[in-house]
């Protein structure tokens, strides 16, 4: 004769309630753990906060940082104004009232290099954003509708059939040398990058499964894309946003480098470094200042770009 194990009884219902059957409202809508009391509350991080955590990003926002308080507080850091011009012509490293010495035409480099960082960040810090606004804008106007998608391309399609030393010169050609044409030509080669990244986000998201249990919940096309598709699609822009302001410090240095940038005497990095062309050898701390602000200031956004796209490809 076999025994029965002693069963415990179950804890009886509150009254007032149903018991919990699987798949019941009330089953659903209890989460699956529960958290226990005093245990850590998990916290996620924000990715680009995360992204930004990161040594290699550190780095990059060190010399960026560094480079950008140079220009900015260059009317208390100079001890010259930038066309000053003194007695001392190719002044060596170390000469008293000028660090880096001097111009050709007596001018401090220091003072130059400083007040060319400034040109710079204010060319670049309106270029890039004007370029992504109009891709931005371009690439709305593509997934709105199929005939404006075609004119879209073929608009962004001709603006790349333009090489940028092209297009430097015709924008030149036509306005002539100054601020202008170059905040012109970063904006004009920065609108497919931004138009292109983010139509193809669009049109990728689009298609997932959460949009489309949106617009059957009803809501409006314009709510859709604004509410759902664009946060989804614009991380990669993040990215795009450090990856155009190193390529606008290429294109500025390029344009001034080959004169067909900010008129002088005013000074950019690119005008002092093609100054120092010629006096290479008799005077090499000439191209120095330049040289090492420019590279500075490209690595740092070159890291902080490679961060961020590591962290969004995640």
């Amino acid at each position: 004769m076999t025994s029965t194990p002693d069963l415990a009884p179950a804890d009886p219902p509150v009254p007032g309630t149903a018991p919990d059957l699987p798949g019941s409202p009330v089953a659903l809508r209890k989460p699956a753990q529960t958290q226990r009391k005093g245990s850590p509350r998990k916290t996620s991080r924000h990715p680009y906060r995360a992204a930004l955590s990161t040594a290699r990003a550190r780095t990059g926002l060190v010399l960026v940082g560094a480079v950008v308080l140079a220009g900015l507080l260059a009317p208390l850091l100079a001890g010259h104004g930038p066309t000053d011009q003194s007695g001392l012509s190719l002044a060596a490293v170390g000469t008293p009232g000028h660090p880096l010495g001097t111009d050709d035409l007596g001018r401090d480099l220091l003072s130059r290099v400083l007040y060319g960082i400034r040109a710079d960040l204010g060319i670049i810090a309106i270029a890039v954003p004007v370029g992504a606004a109009l891709g931005c804008l371009f690439a709305l106007a593509a997934a709105a509708h199929p005939v404006l998608d075609t004119l879209v391309q073929r608009i962004f399609d001709l603006i790349l059939a333009f090489p940028g030393l092209i297009l430097a010169l015709a924008v030149t050609a036509i306005l002539g040398p100054g601020r202008l044409p170059v905040v012109l030509v970063i904006a004009l080669a920065e609108i497919p990058a931004f138009g292109r990244l983010l139509r193809g986000g669009i049109l990728v998201q689009r298609e997932r499964e959460y949009v489309t249990a949106a617009r059957v919940g009803g809501s409006s096309g314009p709510r859709v894309l604004v509410r759902h598709i664009l946060p989804n699609a614009a991380d990669p822009l993040i990215v795009q946003v450090a990856v155009s302001l190193t390529v606008a410090v290429f294109i500025e240095g390029a344009m001034s480098f080959l004169g067909v940038g900010v008129r002088p005497p005013e000074p950019t990095l690119g005008s002092v470094l093609s100054q120092s062309m010629p006096y290479l050898a008799q005077a090499p701390h000439f191209a120095a200042g330049p040289l090492i602000t420019v590279t500075a200031l490209v690595l740092g956004l070159s890291l902080i770009a490679e961060a961020l796209n590591r962290e969004v490809r995640r």
